[in-house]
């Protein structure tokens, strides 16, 4: 009888910690602007999780094993790619292939994608030290969540993976896709508004991170001083950076929160530049379902209050 009991106290524990997980289930996405679109689709069906903590790089971050355990524990994982994760590509092998969404390598996305540096920037010529760590971003400019056409595409492919993992909450579903999508082109109206009057003010920006967002705005970047901002930029990129600010072509010069180099204030030293911060990650920004669209006015913001 004892031992029924043990057996059963067994049980109901094991099955007690199978509903604590299902429980735990959660959307979990890479980054944080990820976690902006997914928790807007989300909303009100299953929780949304971001696995890198704020001020955290996705250049250069370290899984613990409790975050391996959230990847596999998620009813769907989020994240950009290979390319700029790579940290993720081993840990997401168990995980099966309908629970995880790498945006980067969606049909629909590939079309959007933009080329990364060592193709559309030859007028700023490269240091040998950069162009051959340059592969670390692969062909394209993976900073894609900044691209409010390819967010439109990743809300929908987080949509219908959801819809076919929980097919009964599909009301629910269709009604946060057409919130976000109304919500986006406001934005973007918005937003294209407000950032008219500086569209022709050159600037200098720390790491090649803001391309999908500048092209879709039409705003005027005269450069960066990394491709990878693990690796500080080499002496000639910082001479020809300091000659365009002494020849006062650029307005404003941009750090980031996550890479505040010393090296950016050396180079505008002297000179009548601005500094700014951008931040491409929106830090302390809540998750939610407006999130995405405030986190593209905060940066619009950032962009604003430095050029004007």
């Amino acid at each position: 009888m004892m031992q029924k009991n043990k057996w059963l106290q067994r049980a109901l524990f094991a099955s007690a910690l199978m509903v604590a997980g299902q429980a735990t289930a959660a959307v979990v996405t890479s980054i944080r602007p990820l976690g902006f679109i997914a928790s807007a689709i989300a909303d009100g069906v299953t929780p949304t999780e971001v696995l890198l903590p704020d001020g955290a790089s996705p250049h250069d971050f370290a899984l613990r094993p409790s975050d391996i355990q959230r990847l596999r524990d998620a009813e769907l994982v989020v994240w950009v790619g290979p390319d700029l994760e790579a940290f993720l590509t081993k840990s997401l092998t168990p995980v099966a292939a309908n629970k995880q969404l790498s945006v980067a390598e969606l049909a629909s996305v590939q079309p959007l994608l933009m080329k990364g540096d060592d193709d559309d920037d030859h007028d700023h010529g490269h240091d040998a030290h950069e162009s051959e760590h340059g592969h670390h971003h692969g062909e394209y400019n993976m900073h894609l969540w900044l691209s409010p056409a390819v967010a439109k595409v990743t809300a929908i492919a987080i949509h219908d993976r959801l819809l076919e993992l929980m097919p009964q909450k599909k009301d629910k579903l269709d009604a946060n896709l057409r919130q976000f999508e109304d919500q986006l082109a406001q934005t973007d109206k918005n937003l294209a508004k407000m950032l008219t009057p500086v569209r022709d003010r050159g600037y200098f920006v720390f790491h090649d991170a803001y391309g999908y967002f500048e092209k879709h705005f039409g705003l005027s970047p005269l450069g960066h001083f990394t491709v990878n901002p693990e690796i500080q930029p080499g002496a000639q990129r910082l001479h020809q950076i300091r000659t365009q600010l002494v020849e006062q072509k650029a307005v404003c010069v941009f750090a980031e929160p996550q890479f505040r180099p010393a090296v950016i204030n050396a180079v505008a030293a002297g000179t009548k530049v601005r500094s700014g911060t951008l931040d491409p990650l929106g830090t302390g920004i809540a998750l939610g379902k407006d999130s995405y669209g405030n986190f593209l006015t905060a940066l619009s913001n950032q962009y604003v209050s430095c050029l004007k």
